[in-house]
């Protein structure tokens, strides 16, 4: 069963502060322990919002209206992930509760989904 988990952004992450060194190693090695265990698939940070664009179907059938970046409000924001390949959704919500604050100073928040078609990649 694929999962992601949703890191999402801060105003820290947003104003591109870069994280701790301890972080950094403390999520090397959460990573290094996902790979050991098999169940890693992806993990990848992304660039502040204020490099992306926003794409909103506002009419049915019209092209889409783009804006460019930086967004309001950070926690709408994704600023990465890891995919993981695992057994169960309980497995799932090990690994989650696992993960250290990928932000630092207590603004991590992570979300864990379960990806469609993803039943059955083992």
């Amino acid at each position: 069963m694929l999962f992601m988990l949703i890191v999402k952004a801060s105003p820290s992450s947003e104003g591109g502060k870069r994280p701790s060194t301890e972080l950094m190693d403390a999520m090397s090695t959460y990573n290094e322990e996902l790979m050991e265990a098999g169940v890693r698939v992806m993990a990848k940070g992304l660039h502040p919002s204020s490099n992306g664009i926003r794409l909103s179907y506002v009419k049915p059938g019209e092209k889409p209206l783009m804006t460019e970046g930086p967004f309001a409000n950070p926690k709408e924001v994704i600023s990465g992930f890891i995919l993981i390949d695992v057994e169960s959704r309980e497995e799932a919500i090990k690994w989650a509760m696992q993960m250290p604050d990928p932000i630092g100073n207590g603004e991590g928040e992570v979300e864990l989904r379960q990806v469609f078609g993803g039943e059955d990649a083992r």
